[in-house]
């Protein structure tokens, strides 16, 4: 799905942008922002006091009690920071007044919204982005250069750690797996078919414990492992592919390779090269991109809305169908880029 801008912005122009929600990722964005060249950061709208305030400490930019008077200020383009369950009302308004919009993960809180929101803006001709940034950490990058044209056989994520504070609707699934749900999509270019969740609340509301399961329509086996138990973040992904076998660590951007396996069990293994670049700097640059050019944006709403559909599967058939030693589901059609 091409999503154009209204009309591609161009090259010499500056990007009115902003940013709606102040809370730890919408400052984030707000401070990114402020860095990039021809862009100006117009503002950053939050309902809360302390957040804008916080926001005007940190960045010094001008904040806005509601996103409706942010978009009065004119903006060209906006990142959606604020809670998920407002993603669906801020999307749709902002698409409206044909602003180019960027959506943080998850795109919605359901799969009804996230398509309603990319209907949207495919009838207004706007850029929407979904904000899965680990696609940009130059770790998962490295990763999917060194796997390319390989035969993957399997992938297995970890990605766990303490319970975060500020979290309290969702559990591990949307909150973390989702993320790796969607690098699961990335790496193979392929669509998941078979999920077989193991979840459990151990110490929160919410499962804070996920083992998932997967097979992909091209026949690749993965596995996440993700929780809010460990007392240190971990962030790890292998994959075994027919001559390869490739082992990143995303903090500490460390990727080596194991290649030129022999009969007696020997073999190669070297470190491979990783970029520095903030990920989210570079997300920010890649949909400001596609803003000014009108090309497809690194990760579309069809995109977003099937790595949601997958991990809103894995919550509702652990919950209803324990029974079942799998499900089956229909592959969609999203292109991944």
């Amino acid at each position: 799905m091409a999503l154009a801008g209204k009309t591609s912005v161009g090259i010499g122009k500056n990007l009115r942008v902003g940013v709606i929600g102040a809370g730890v990722m919408g400052s984030n964005h707000a401070r990114v922002f402020g860095g990039l060249s021809d862009v100006t950061l117009v503002g950053i709208a939050d309902p809360l006091d302390a957040h804008r305030s916080r926001a005007t400490d940190l960045i010094g930019c001008r904040t806005f009690a509601t996103f409706e008077d942010l978009l009065r200020e004119g903006v060209d383009a906006v990142t959606i920071a604020a809670p998920t369950h407002l993603h669906h009302e801020i999307a749709l308004a902002c698409i409206a007044q044909k602003v180019h919009v960027m959506v943080e993960k998850p795109i919605a809180s359901t799969v009804e919204e996230g398509h309603e929101i990319v209907a949207a803006a495919r009838r207004a001709n706007v850029t929407l982005m979904v904000g899965h940034v680990e696609r940009f950490n130059p770790a998962v990058e490295t990763v999917k250069q060194a796997i390319k044209g390989e035969e993957i056989l399997s992938i297995a994520i970890t990605r766990v750690g303490p319970f975060p504070p500020r979290m309290s609707n969702v559990g591990v699934v949307i909150d973390l797996a989702v993320h790796d749900i969607d690098l699961i999509r990335w790496f193979t270019e392929s669509e998941i078919v078979e999920v077989q969740p193991q979840l459990s609340s151990a110490v929160a509301e919410r499962e804070d414990i996920a083992l998932l399961q997967f097979r992909t329509a091209s026949g690749v086996l993965a596995h996440i492992n993700t929780n809010w138990l460990t007392p240190f973040k971990a962030r790890n992904v292998t994959v075994a592919t027919r001559g390869k076998y490739v082992m990143g660590d995303l903090l500490t951007r460390q990727v080596t390779e194991c290649f030129g396996f022999q009969p007696d069990g020997s073999y190669s293994m070297r470190h491979l090269s990783v970029g520095y670049e903030e990920p989210l700097r570079s997300e920010l640059a890649a949909f400001v991109g596609a803003v000014r050019s009108g090309a497809s944006p690194a990760v579309t709403g069809d995109e977003g809305v099937a790595s949601l559909e997958i991990a809103i599967q894995c919550l509702e058939s652990s919950s209803s169908k324990r029974d079942k030693p799998n499900l089956q589901v229909e592959p969609r059609r999203a292109a991944i880029a």
